[in-house]
């Protein structure tokens, strides 16, 4: 699966008038920051492996907006449902866009490289690999320290949004999810929310995927089938056979 070059240039547009619709006085320097990122931002994967999500150029800013759009109907979902909104919508839309910020890299180098190698890349499916000479974070935290390291302020309930979007399938998360204590426990729904939304967005992504003939099948792999070698018995065998 990949995006035609009329499909990238409009999921971009999207992407700018998401920002103006919605993130109020810093606006302008998430806009900076996506356009000192340039090219890397535009054309990132949204993951390495094909059979994930959006790993193809482009994908990462197509997964970012269908995330945004998500999260605004999940919200109003949960609070029809009986949930409590306690954050702002502007705090929601911003996490979502910025949640996977680390998957670029740190503005210097690239989190994903092509995968060269065609054994990884016809049996594993990696259309991508992490950069070696990018030092190692986790996306979350690299989310963040970009954020910072671009002056744009963070809110508590964006920065527990962005840094737990993944919920539980990261193990550093499990300590702000798993607490019995009413004093410990998480005290905003925008984590639940954003993890919501990433997950069905990567969901409908890996959907799209398999229409499109996305196969889990290995290239150039045809089943074996070992001949069975036909059982000969010995001569001694035969004579103790005969005497039983």
């Amino acid at each position: 699966m990949a995006l035609q070059a009329e499909k990238i240039h409009s999921n971009y547009e999207k992407h700018l008038k998401i920002i103006d619709h919605y993130i109020g006085d810093r606006k302008e320097s998430c806009k900076k920051l996506i356009e000192h990122l340039g090219e890397a931002y535009i054309m990132a994967p949204a993951s390495g492996k094909a059979w994930h999500h959006n790993a193809f150029p482009g994908g990462y800013v197509d997964h970012v907006n269908r995330v945004v759009e998500f999260a605004i109907k999940q919200m109003k979902l949960f609070k029809e449902m009986g949930g409590t909104i306690d954050f702002t919508e502007e705090e929601l839309v911003f996490a979502a866009i910025f949640h996977d910020l680390g998957k670029i890299g740190d503005g210097d180098k690239n989190n994903y490289v092509i995968q060269n190698d065609e054994w990884r890349k016809n049996k594993l499916f990696e259309n991508y690999t992490y950069n070696p000479d990018l030092d190692f974070m986790l996306v979350p935290d690299r989310s963040l320290f970009i954020l910072q390291k671009f002056g744009i302020p963070v809110s508590q309930n964006e920065f527990l949004g962005i840094r737990l979007h993944d919920g539980v399938f990261d193990k550093a998360n499990e300590a702000y999810f798993f607490s019995n204590m009413p004093t410990s426990r998480m005290k905003t729904n925008i984590v639940y929310v954003l993890h919501s939304a990433d997950f069905l967005a990567s969901k409908v992504e890996f959907d799209m995927w398999r229409r499109e003939g996305g196969s889990l099948i290995p290239k150039d792999t045809k089943p074996k089938y070992k001949q069975k070698k036909q059982f000969k018995s010995s001569k001694g065998l035969n004579n103790m056979l005969k005497n039983l």
